[in-house]
C-alpha cells in the first residue's frame, strides 16, 4: 500500500551536509515501502550541493505527493509552508538547526520515521495568515504566512508611525520600530523577542506586538482570529518601511498603503510522531538550563 504513496524530502544543503540525514531517511522510508523523491526547498539551488542525489522539481512533484519532509531549521519549514498548505500536504520537520520549535524530530531520531508505515499518525492544524496590501484601491501584494507579518523600518533606523484598526474600529497607534502580527506558531519567534506572549501553537488567535514602541503603556494584544486587522502608515513621508511575511523578501510600502491581515482558510498540517508536548519542548529549549539539560 505504501508503494502508492510518495514522500518528498526537502533538505537544506547548508544544514544537511553531504545529505547524510536525507540518505538515512530515504533508506528507512524505502525499506517500509514508500516512494521517495528529493526536491530542493529553494529556487536556483545548485544541484551539486545535494551530493549524488537526483533532485526533482518541487512544484511538479507536489501534485502527486502524500507528505513533505524537511531537513533543516524552522526557517526551511516556513519557506515551504505556503506550498504545502496550498496543496493540502502534511509536513514533517527534521530539526538540524538550533531551537526548532516547528520541527517534529531531531536528526538523531530518524528511525522514528518507521511509525509512518501504517499511515496512522496525528497532524496538528496550524493557523496561517492572509496578508494583503492595497494601494489606490487595488491589491498589489498577497501572501500566506505561518509565523507572522512584520512591518518595520528600513536599514536606516528611524521611528515609524502606524495606525491600526480592527474591523474598521481604531485599535492602536504605534510609534517605534514597527509591529508584528503573529500566529500562535509565530508567538515563539520574533514576537517573543519583542516581548510578546507565548501561545499554545494549536490555538487560534492573533498576537499584535509592537517593536520597541515609544509608548511604554502599550505592550501587546491577543485578538480573536475573527478580526481583520488594518494597518496604515501615518506621517512617515519618504522614510523606508517594509513588510515581511515569514521572513520572506521585503516588500516596500508607500505612505498611503493599507495592509490587511486576517486568518487564512488554509492551514499548515504538521505531522506528529512523538509524544513531546509543546510545554516540554519550550521548557527544554527556552527556559534557563533547558539546553544544558539536553546535552
Amino acid at each position: 500500500m505504501n508503494g502508492q504513496k510518495k514522500i518528498i524530502l526537502c533538505p537544506n544543503p547548508s544544514r544537511d551536509r553531504e545529505m547524510k540525514s536525507t540518505k538515512e531517511a530515504i533508506s528507512v522510508l524505502q525499506e517500509i515501502g514508500f516512494q521517495t523523491v528529493v526536491c530542493s526547498p529553494f529556487r536556483d539551488q545548485k544541484t551539486e550541493l545535494f551530493a549524488d542525489i537526483d533532485v526533482r522539481p518541487l512544484t511538479q512533484e507536489l501534485r502527486s505527493a502524500s507528505m513533505l519532509i524537511t531537513f533543516g531549521g524552522d526557517g526551511t519549514i516556513l519557506h515551504l509552508a505556503k506550498l504545502a498548505a496550498l496543496h493540502k500536504i502534511p509536513v514533517l520537520g527534521i530539526n538540524m538547526g538550533s531551537l526548532g520549535f516547528i520541527a517534529e524530530l531531531e536528526a538523531s531520531e530518524l528511525d522514528t520515521l518507521r511509525k509512518l508505515q501504517d499511515w496512522d499518525f496525528k497532524t496538528e492544524n496550524r493557523m496561517m495568515l492572509d496578508v494583503t496590501v492595497m494601494r489606490d484601491g487595488k491589491q498589489i501584494y498577497q501572501n500566506l504566512g505561518l509565523n507572522d507579518a512584520v512591518i518595520r523600518e528600513g536599514p536606516i533606523s528611524h521611528v515609524i508611525h502606524l495606525s491600526i484598526a480592527s474591523d474598521g474600529h481604531h485599535l492602536a497607534d504605534i510609534s517605534g520600530d514597527g509591529v508584528i502580527i503573529a500566529t500562535p506558531t509565530g508567538s515563539t519567534a520574533y514576537s517573543l523577542s519583542a516581548g510578546g506572549p507565548v501561545m499554545e501553537p494549536v490555538a487560534e488567535a492573533m498576537v499584535l506586538c509592537p517593536i520597541c514602541t515609544h509608548n511604554m503603556r502599550f505592550s501587546s494584544y491577543v485578538l480573536s482570529p475573527n478580526h481583520t486587522l488594518s494597518i496604515e502608515l501615518v506621517r512617515n513621508g519618504r522614510k523606508p518601511v517594509y513588510l515581511f511575511v515569514d521572513e520572506s523578501r521585503a516588500f516596500s510600502l508607500k505612505q498611503d498603503d493599507q495592509i490587511l491581515v486576517r486568518q487564512s482558510k488554509y492551514v499548515t498540517k504538521l505531522v506528529r510522531l512523538s509524544e513531546k508536548s509543546f510545554c516540554e519542548i519550550f521548557a527544554k529549549k527556552m527556559l534557563p538550563g533547558g539546553l544544558e539539560d539536553e546535552k
